[in-house]
């Protein structure tokens, strides 16, 4: 799994938490501690699928696209999600080994469970929930 979802959730834990008030890409960089490039690139990502509002201009900045407490944790997951959270092989199995030949049906099935554990415990938990842990 890369960095995206950490990422994600600290920036719409940071926008739920400013209550309406436009943030920077700068000011969202800064409390994440990442380059500001990366920050817009997640930030643009985020706008793209309407957890973000933009604003351009000299008072411009980034607001919540919808209420907090309906986006929850899975929307962010699966938005963010590239690959199997348990990584992929880069090699194929040899189909002639009695293993090789099923291990991968097997593999996805796992993985396919593991998502839709991960996917039930994230979707029970929104933007709002989570913010509301943070002081």
């Amino acid at each position: 799994m890369n960095g995206r979802f950490p990422i994600a959730v600290h920036i719409l834990t940071l926008l739920s938490k400013a209550g309406g008030e436009l943030l920077s890409s700068d000011y969202i960089a800064g409390s994440i501690n990442i380059n500001p490039a990366l920050a817009r690139k997640e930030i643009s990502s985020l706008r793209n699928h309407g957890l973000i509002t933009s604003k351009e201009g000299k008072s411009g900045g980034y607001s919540l696209g919808k209420p907090a407490n309906q986006i929850s944790l899975a929307n962010v997951y699966l938005l963010v999600k590239t690959q199997p959270l348990l990584g992929t092989a880069k090699n194929t199995p040899n189909p002639a080994c009695p293993i090789g030949k099923q291990i991968n049906k097997n593999i996805d099935e796992l993985y396919a469970d593991v998502d839709k554990t991960i996917l039930k415990k994230l979707g029970s938990i929104n933007i709002a929930d989570f913010s509301n842990r943070l002081d």
